[in-house]
């Protein structure tokens, strides 16, 4: 099962790609996570691993599994029998940014709780994704105006 939230920001790419990867700042921007902890100290990439606590639920371990720098990462963790995917991308869009969260439900249990999650990862995504989109444009540079 897939679910997927896309939104424009006016910020160019640069921004929104910042934004996406400090991912320990996401408590700061989204009421989605309450506590995010990197456990490592490289820059981002494939293999780096991030403790999240969100609301409600207990504490888990997410493992980026894919890395496109300045485009997309996915990261991934177990969760009631099932591999939960999600993925980050980014997509220009002349003068603003296209920015794509999906979350990715699999496994043998995906058929039976998929379902029952669904609402609550939509919402999930459209909170997270607003405040990605308030975060980032709140970086970029006023608008100019004739």
């Amino acid at each position: 099962m897939r679910i997927e939230n896309r939104i424009e920001i006016d910020a160019p790419m640069a921004d929104v790609w910042a934004v996406t990867i400090d991912v320990e700042a996401l408590p700061s921007i989204t009421p989605t996570m309450t506590r995010v902890e990197r456990l490592d100290t490289e820059p981002l990439d494939v293999g780096s691993m991030i403790r999240i606590k969100q609301p409600g639920q207990r504490e888990r371990t997410w493992t980026v599994t894919e890395f496109d720098q300045h485009r997309r990462f996915t990261w991934s963790t177990r969760i009631l029998g099932m591999t939960m995917t999600a993925t980050h991308q980014i997509t220009s869009l002349d003068d603003r940014t296209a920015n794509t969260l999906e979350i990715e439900l699999d496994g043998p249990m995906a058929r039976v709780i998929g379902p029952l999650l669904k609402p609550s990862i939509r919402k999930a995504l459209a909170t997270e994704n607003l405040g990605h989109k308030r975060a980032a444009e709140s970086q970029a540079p006023p608008a100019t105006q004739p």
